[in-house]
């Protein structure tokens, strides 16, 4: 009786389900949540009512995975899982990133493993969870840890474990699971020892230069020159296959089709085909659609004269009466589309437009998934006739969290837009002529073109299928790249593995990463800042701790900073000469940095550019909008660096500061900048032209400066 008053005052035990109980209770699921859902008694349980993000994989428990003696526990266990919340007691020991509930995700990989445990333990004679004692457990974690996992990887795993104790006592059943030891012990000794090895870093290759190249160059080629003649010959190909459809039978249509038929078999011309399942046959609904035939007066016409047998020796494509416009090198890309290829080169133009979103916006994949027709209008005309610029408003998915702090499947509008330049708003427009209005860009229901009126999907292309897609792509691309007479723009093989769309947004990066101010770029685009105004927040996003968002960046800065060593002592070598403070640093500087000309850096050259970049005050960074040279010195810089910090803040430099160093090159582009202001000034009104001229005579002082201080690097050594 006390047992059961407890449970009835306490919030956070859930009842002894039923077996009709729904597998996910009514109020975790979100209204707009259409998935079915399934019932405790079921052999399969499907998480999907759980997950609202459009990209998303859908989820399911199979029951036969876990072991029949030890099932019906776990199934308690696993429905406190989905259903439950730990208590905030015990939250509050876990730190600020302990949740209530976790995502669908999350249940996942907890569920694996405790699936994984119950099988060892069934393999040992034991029938239930709670004989599972900390002799157990402790035999167990060892078992794991020695299966050569990495140390942050076992603390995961160990963590689930604790979680299999903690929904445990969430049931108004308990199965009776102990506590596992190292929660009252510690974790430490129950973990592979550190290595060095576990980081937080990103670990996700950048695409290598020469197979991204061709690659956007193909995709962009889908958008701009070949999109209106693959939806047009869509269009006719399912104009065709619908007129197929509603043929009736009769004599007039039996005639019309011997008529166009016969003729071909008997005089040994080619005969029409499509290929269905890598196999080819007469093309049914191309004849069907030109004779008013029907599929069975077809078929019978194929059998009575074997005409099967002669579409194999004489085969011929089927050209669409629609007219052909795109280009490659200014010569027509096709002669003709044909019947059956419309529907490869939709899937084709649906990957390419997808190809220029991910890399051209630095969007994650499911970011690019749950994009919608309508995402990104035409800017209104500003007053003075300008165009503003294209906005993406969409859905972000990381880190966004409810009221209680926990994860929200659906996630929600992100709060900066991203910025859209015209390729990107280009394949948006081509997206949005495949699918209807409102509905996703990357519709999974619309873009599964081979099966057209078939099972619907429900959201969008999941990103498995999309890498697959990448790959189909690709093979695509380096045919016709042969067949076109251009095998220099095929797409070679990475050297890092397949292409996935992880890897678009960690390339993205490092073209943004070398410009100035690109670390406040990358931020806002990527979405990594709250208060994007705040330079204090984007420094500390962008820093060079390993939690910033700079630890992704080491080695492409590091690249950045050697090429600026090369072209400084390029030019020095030539006779130019060398001012201000830090002069004598950047010629040693240059002198002991690398040159990295044209080769591929392999994922072990990480420690090393991080090894260059924190030799303080010999790195030099190259500051085009200041026409200057950073030879960086922490203690020296005006830019007020974060504490630790390697690199400048390039969008905060300030005259004066003892790392600046010019060449003469320098103090060309100074008075260069200086005559373009005075251009503008004529055409500018005061106050403001009051300014510019101010600017531009202090862009003078600085070149002047420059003359009467400058070094010859013979003189500097």
């Amino acid at each position: 009786m006390t047992t059961a008053l407890a449970h009835e005052y306490d919030p956070y035990i859930l009842p002894v389900p039923a077996p009709d109980s729904p597998v996910v209770l009514p109020q975790w699921i979100d209204p707009g949540n259409t998935h079915p859902n399934t019932r405790y008694r079921d052999s399969v349980w499907s998480l999907a009512p759980l997950i609202d993000n459009p990209g998303a994989t859908l989820i399911s428990i199979h029951w036969k995975n876990c072991p029949a003696p030890l099932r019906d526990e776990m199934k308690r266990v696993v429905w406190a899982l989905i259903n439950g919340e730990r208590r905030p007691s015990f939250l509050r020991t876990k730190g600020l990133s302990a949740r209530g509930r976790g995502a669908a995700q999350t249940m996942l990989q907890k569920y694996c493993e405790w699936f994984r445990l119950a099988r060892w333990l069934h393999q040992r004679g034991i029938t239930r969870l709670a004989d599972c004692t900390e002799d157990q457990w402790r035999i167990y974690a060892g078992v794991r840890r020695d299966e050569g996992i990495s140390r942050v990887h076992a603390e995961m795993v160990l963590g689930y474990f604790t979680d299999l104790w903690v929904y445990d006592q969430l049931s108004a059943r308990p199965a009776g699971i102990s506590c596992p030891p190292w929660e009252t012990e510690g974790i430490d000794d129950y973990l592979p020892a550190a290595d060095g090895t576990d980081n937080a870093e990103n670990s996700t290759e950048p695409l290598d230069p020469q197979v991204l190249g061709p690659l956007l160059i193909w995709a962009l080629r889908f958008v701009d020159n070949f999109a209106d003649d693959i939806l047009a010959a869509w269009t006719e190909q399912r104009r065709l296959m619908e007129v197929a459809a509603s043929n009736t039978a009769t004599s007039a249509s039996r005639t019309a089709l011997k008529e166009y038929l016969l003729p071909l078999v008997n005089s040994g011309a080619p005969l029409p085909v499509a290929h269905v399942k890598g196999r080819l046959y007469l093309a049914r609904d191309y004849v069907a659609a030109h004779t008013g035939a029907t599929h069975a007066q077809i078929e019978r016409l194929v059998m009575l004269h074997g005409v099967q047998d002669l579409v194999l020796e004489r085969p011929a494509p089927c050209p669409l009466n629609i007219p052909v416009t795109g280009e490659i090198e200014g010569s027509p890309w096709r002669e003709h589309i044909f019947f059956g290829e419309a529907a490869t080169l939709m899937q084709q133009l649906g990957t390419a437009a997808a190809l220029v979103i991910v890399y051209l916006t630095g969007m994650r994949p499911q970011e690019v998934q749950a994009l919608r027709s309508g995402c990104c209008p035409d800017p209104d005309p500003a007053t003075d006739g300008s165009t503003g610029r294209h906005l993406i408003r969409s859905h972000h998915f990381k880190n966004v969290l409810d009221d209680n702090g926990n994860h929200v499947s659906a996630g929600e509008v992100r709060d900066v837009p991203w910025v859209a330049i015209t390729p990107v708003v280009r394949a948006i427009r081509v997206l949005e002529r495949m699918v209807p209005e409102g509905e996703l860009l990357l519709s999974a229901a619309h873009h599964d073109v081979h099966r057209p009126g078939g099972k619907q999907h429900q959201g969008a292309i999941r990103k498995t299928s999309l890498n697959r897609r990448i790959e189909s792509f690709i093979v695509w691309v380096n045919r016709e790249a042969e067949a076109q007479g251009l095998p220099d723009q095929s797409v070679p093989e990475d050297p890092h593995g397949a292409i996935g769309m992880s890897r678009f947004r960690r390339t993205l990066a490092w073209h943004v990463a070398r410009r100035p101010g690109g670390l406040v770029a990358l931020a806002i685009q990527y979405g990594h800042m709250r208060t994007v105004l705040d330079t204090r927040t984007s420094s500390g996003y962008a820093s060079r701790s390993r939690r910033g968002l700079h630890s992704v960046l080491d080695v492409e800065t590091a690249l950045a900073a050697a090429d600026t060593a090369a072209r400084f002592r390029d030019r020095t070598a030539a006779g130019e000469r060398i001012s201000g403070p830090a002069a004598r640093r950047a010629v040693t500087a240059a002198a002991q940095a690398p040159r990295f000309e044209g080769r591929l850096v392999p994922k072990t050259f990480a420690k090393k550019a991080t090894a260059f970049l924190a030799r303080d005050g010999v790195v030099l960074y190259d500051n085009p909008d200041t026409f200057a040279i950073c030879a960086f010195k922490h203690d020296n810089a005006l830019c007020e660096p974060e504490p630790g910090a390697t690199a400048p803040r390039q969008y905060a430099c300030k005259t004066g500061c003892g790392n600046t160093v010019r060449t003469d090159t320098h103090a060309l582009q100074l008075r260069a900048r200086a005559d373009e202001i005075d251009y503008f000034v004529n055409h500018t009104l005061d106050p403001i032209a009051r300014k510019m001229r101010a600017n531009a005579a202090r862009l003078r002082e600085m070149a002047d400066a420059h003359d009467a201080t400058a070094q010859s690097i013979e003189a500097l050594t």
